[in-house]
């Protein structure tokens, strides 16, 4: 095995892969910011990648970059429906010599001990005015036995992730997600404490919630959620 190639601890990928409301509505929310050359890391299965796609605006080529092999060697491309360049890399961010114009973290960033350090090196792989994009699961109280079983280090709240971010970048939008999925993460984290999801869990949450969260975010003002957006551009 390279020294860039790491074994995923976590086994959710394929649970979630049916959440597909939930992936329509965070790629929707930012889709603005996807464009040219796009490099998605931590892509996993690729379960994101056709929502990306989907969302993006005058994408021309999207490479999906993940440390695991037995993860990369999931990724299908079928079905896709893009005729730009897509490329499939196992490893990390130090591997890639491109520069993008956006970089996507999709539920990865908590997963990596030194954040702080990962995104100096998407920085540094940016284009100057590219978008670095990364989605994170909330709440520090939230954290749960299911948060260590799939190798989260943290959740956050816009000031820790705040602090992850590097010099050079400007913030442009944070924002929570999925406000009904908030409290249902706050019934299970005190209530129910039940420490992983079942399929019917995810079915109910995605089928039942995300329609009910696309009207609660609104109403909330994007001011409370089971997930945090950050978007933020590089100026230097």
């Amino acid at each position: 095995m390279n020294a860039t190639e790491i074994p995923y601890v976590g086994n959710e990928l394929g649970l979630f892969k049916s959440a597909r409301n939930w992936k329509a509505y965070f790629s929707s929310k930012i889709g603005e910011c996807i464009s040219g050359d796009v490099l998605e890391v931590g892509a996993g299965i690729g379960v994101n990648t056709e929502f990306i796609l989907r969302a993006g605006r005058g994408i021309k080529s999207i490479t999906l970059l993940e440390p695991d092999p037995n993860q990369t060697a999931q990724i299908s491309i079928q079905g896709l429906n893009f005729e730009g360049d897509l490329s499939v890399v196992t490893g990390t961010i130090a591997d890639v010599s491109g520069r993008y114009d956006s970089i996507l973290y999709i539920d990865v960033i908590e997963h990596i001990e030194d954040a702080a350090a990962e995104l100096i090196r998407a920085r540094e792989a940016l284009k100057p005015g590219g978008f670095l994009i990364v989605l994170v699961p909330a709440y520090a109280f939230l954290f749960s036995e299911f948060d260590r079983k799939i190798g989260h280090f943290r959740r956050y709240n816009r000031e820790a992730l705040r602090r992850e971010i590097p010099t050079g970048m400007t913030r442009r939008k944070e924002f929570y997600l999925d406000s009904m999925g908030f409290f249902a993460s706050l019934a299970n984290r005190y209530v129910l404490k039940q420490s992983t999801p079942t399929e019917s869990n995810i079915k109910f949450w995605d089928k039942g919630l995300i329609p009910l969260s696309k009207i609660t975010d609104v109403l909330t003002f994007n001011q409370v959620g089971k997930s945090l957006i950050g978007i933020y551009q590089k100026t230097t």
